[in-house]
């Protein structure tokens, strides 16, 4: 499935992690540590302590890279709740409220997720990592704190809703763009419908072309998991240049985009003539690119 990263610095590429329930991200990236036997890991795409799934982490160089990865869309899976709305909108929060919602059907269900797809406007949660003055939300709602939050504005590209599994829980997957909150749309189709809701079971099953077929298990992480520098940017636009061009890249230099031939807005993932990923260019002033993130050569 993957190839460990060559060199003999430390180990050195992205891990895709299939999370396990009652873990944070920052436990898996403080675990993953100790199996990788380096500190220089870190996450991209937080996931809640009760959700599971696929959980990226940049392992070496490549937690230079971890802004990128976060450019992607994300797909989960899940189950609306409906007639129980929760503190944290999802099944580990208390509960704020209750309602008869026996007679809502599915098609109600998939009316109101109708309107909740495309470019939306979401309000983030208190219950999150999004910081707000300076704090989290999370940490404010642990003192029973609770403030004014911006929305945001978010894209569900996809939002489908299946037949109940039991009365009032209906199964549904979400692809959407990076920032929305899953558990928010859940409790926003138990407004729609008439009550309330929440939200139990999420799991992440892609980010971009990640996917849980592409994930292990974190117990079973050794560096022979790690995918290279170039498979992890495999969701950039790609960019191969020849020798010539490889050391200016090597070297951050600003070039014109006709002598670095890119495609579209970027950012790109520019790759020398030996597969290895060399750095990251962006769209500069006028018609030209510039480096984001240069790697070291190895």
């Amino acid at each position: 499935m993957s190839r460990r990263a060559r060199g003999g610095h430390g180990p050195d590429g992205l891990a895709v992690v299939d999370k396990e329930a009652g873990w944070t991200s920052h436990d898996v990236v403080a675990k993953a540590r100790g199996l990788l036997g380096t500190r220089k890991v870190g996450h991209s795409g937080t996931l809640d302590p009760d959700a599971t799934g696929v959980l990226l982490l940049g392992v070496g160089r490549v937690t230079r890279l971890l802004r990128f990865l976060g450019l992607s869309s994300k797909t989960y899976t899940g189950v609306i709740v409906l007639g129980t709305a929760t503190t944290t909108l999802d099944a580990s929060g208390e509960v704020t409220g209750t309602w008869d919602m026996a007679d809502v059907t599915v098609e109600q269900v998939r009316d109101a997720a109708a309107a909740l797809t495309g470019a939306i406007l979401q309000v983030p949660p208190m219950v999150s990592a999004v910081s707000v003055g300076g704090r989290r939300l999370h940490e404010l709602a642990r003192e029973g704190i609770e403030v004014e939050r911006e929305a945001r504005p978010v894209t569900v590209h996809r939002f489908e809703v299946g037949e109940p599994i039991e009365p009032g829980c209906f199964p549904i997957e979400v692809e959407c763009s990076s920032g929305t909150y899953v558990r928010s749309l859940a409790a926003d189709v138990g407004t729609a419908v008439g009550g309330g809701a929440h939200l139990r079971d999420l799991r992440r099953t892609a980010i971009g072309s990640f996917t849980l077929a592409d994930a292990v298990p974190l117990e079973a992480l050794t560096p022979e998991h790690l995918l290279t520098p170039t498979e992890a940017m495999r969701d950039l636009a790609r960019v191969d240049v020849d020798e010539g061009l490889a050391a200016a890249v090597a070297h951050g230099k600003v070039l014109p985009r006709d002598r670095l031939p890119v495609v579209g807005a970027g950012p790109w993932a520019v790759v020398g003539p030996d597969g290895s990923l060399l750095a990251v260019y962006e769209a500069h002033r006028g018609d030209t690119a510039k480096p984001a993130v240069v790697l070291a050569a190895r």
